[in-house]
């Protein structure tokens, strides 16, 4: 193809790849709709237990020590003000211990309890068959193959947005900016 047909057709190729971005961006938000909805269906369900409990149970499981508010609403990309009232009713149900930090009574640190820790292992467990049960038709390679191109994906994305983004104007606000969680 000559170099003046190839310009000619730069706009048509660029239009078809936004297009298909669009459609990947879709595919991939119609799957987690799918899933996400299914997971907070069975959990509400089996366990009485919405999606973000048993998200809070599961990052002080994957912390094994006590930790801030802010320390888990960064690693779960949510506000304080929307996590707090998620560890008031697991604390009220005894899965969660609220206490002062030794340094700074101002700060609360949060751990499992025991009875926390067992709930949580009993819904993981269910939690991991149900994946399996969701994506388990899948061929070995497939379901490998799918979690590499989205691992590439995610890359992708991070670098692109890393050279692209311009520094903000001003710091964002402590514990505001969520951590990228990464599986």
């Amino acid at each position: 193809m000559s170099p003046r047909a190839a310009a000619a057709n730069a706009p048509a190729a660029r239009a078809n790849r936004a297009e298909q971005s669009v459609r990947l961006w879709l595919r991939l938000l119609s799957l987690h709709n799918l899933v996400d909805g299914e997971l907070r269906r069975r959990l509400q369900e089996q366990f009485g237990c919405t999606l973000p409990q048993f998200d809070v149970l599961s990052e002080l499981e994957r912390a094994g020590e006590p930790q801030t508010m802010s320390q888990v609403s960064r690693q779960l990309m949510v506000s304080n003000g929307n996590l707090t009232g998620v560890v008031d009713r697991l604390l009220r149900e005894g899965h969660v211990h609220r206490e002062e930090s030794p340094g700074d009574r101002r700060v609360q640190l949060i751990s499992l309890t025991e009875a926390g820790r067992a709930r949580f292992h009993g819904m993981a467990a269910a939690h991991a068959a149900w994946l399996e049960e969701l994506f388990g038709g899948l061929a070995r390679g497939d379901l490998d193959a799918a979690v590499g191109d989205i691992h590439a994906l995610r890359d992708h994305v991070r670098e692109r947005h890393a050279s692209v983004s311009k520094p903000a104007a001003r710091t964002p606000a402590r514990g505001s900016t969520p951590r990228p969680r990464t599986p």
